[in-house]
C-alpha cells in the first residue's frame, strides 16, 4: 500500500496509522500527528480502491452503503500491510493507534469489528458503523474517542451512538464527543481528540 512512513523520537510512544478521507492522500492527515504526538511513529497510508479517480479504502455502493465484501477483504488487506510495515519499521505491532476520518475512520472502526489486536487504540472522526449483525472481538483494553457532528447529513449521529454501544458493548473504552457541525474536520474536535489520547 502506498504510504508514508516517519520515525518518531520515542520508541515508547504509539505509532500512529494516519487514514484520510475520501479523495485524499498519505498526506493528508499529517499535520494531525503532530497536534496529537509529535514524537510518535507515523504510518500514512492510501486507500488502495479508486471511486471516479478518488482514493478510498475500499469500495461501496451508494452513499453510506458498503460494498461489504470489499470491506472485509481489504480490512484484511490493511491488517497485514501493518504486519509487514511493523517488520520492515521495527514498530511495536501491539502499539498501533489509528486516526481516522470518514472512509479512513470506517476502515479503523473495521479493523476493530474484525481483528481482536489489529490497534490498541482509535482516534475516529466521523465513523459510521462499518458491519452489523457480527460478533466484534473481545476489545477489553481498547481505548476509542468518536468525534461526531451533530448535523452531519453523511454520518447522522445515530451512527455515531450506535457505534459507541457496540464497541463499548465489546468491552472498548469509548469516548463520543460532539461537535455542534456537519461531516468537516474541525481543529476544536481534532484538539478534544488530543486531549483524549495526552
Amino acid at each position: 500500500m502506498k504510504h508514508v512512513f516517519q520515525k518518531g523520537n520515542d520508541p515508547s510512544r504509539p505509532t500512529l496509522l494516519l487514514l484520510h478521507g475520501t479523495g485524499g492522500n498519505e498526506q493528508d492527515l499529517l499535520p494531525l500527528a503532530e497536534i496529537i504526538d509529535k514524537d510518535a511513529n507515523v504510518l500514512s497510508v492510501r486507500g488502495n480502491v479508486l471511486e471516479n479517480g478518488m482514493p478510498r479504502f475500499f469500495k461501496r455502493l451508494a452513499e453510506g452503503v458498503f460494498d461489504e465484501e470489499d470491506l472485509i477483504f481489504r480490512t484484511q488487506e490493511l491488517n497485514e500491510f501493518l504486519d509487514e510495515a511493523a517488520e520492515k519499521y521495527k514498530l511495536d505491532r501491539n502499539n498501533i493507534t489509528a486516526v481516522g476520518y470518514s472512509n479512513g475512520a470506517n476502515i479503523a472502526a473495521s479493523l476493530m469489528f474484525h481483528y481482536q489486536d489489529a490497534l490498541k487504540a482509535a482516534l475516529l472522526h466521523h465513523p459510521m458503523v462499518p458491519r452489523r449483525e457480527i460478533d466484534l472481538p473481545d476489545l477489553t483494553g481498547k481505548r476509542v474517542f468518536i468525534a461526531a457532528g451533530t448535523n452531519d447529513l453523511i454520518c447522522p449521529a445515530q451512527e455515531s451512538e450506535e457505534l459507541h454501544t457496540l464497541l463499548a458493548d465489546a468491552g472498548a473504552e469509548v469516548e463520543l464527543h460532539w461537535e455542534n457541525r456537519g461531516h468537516q474536520l474541525t481543529m476544536t474536535e481534532v484538539q478534544a481528540a488530543s486531549a483524549w489520547y495526552k
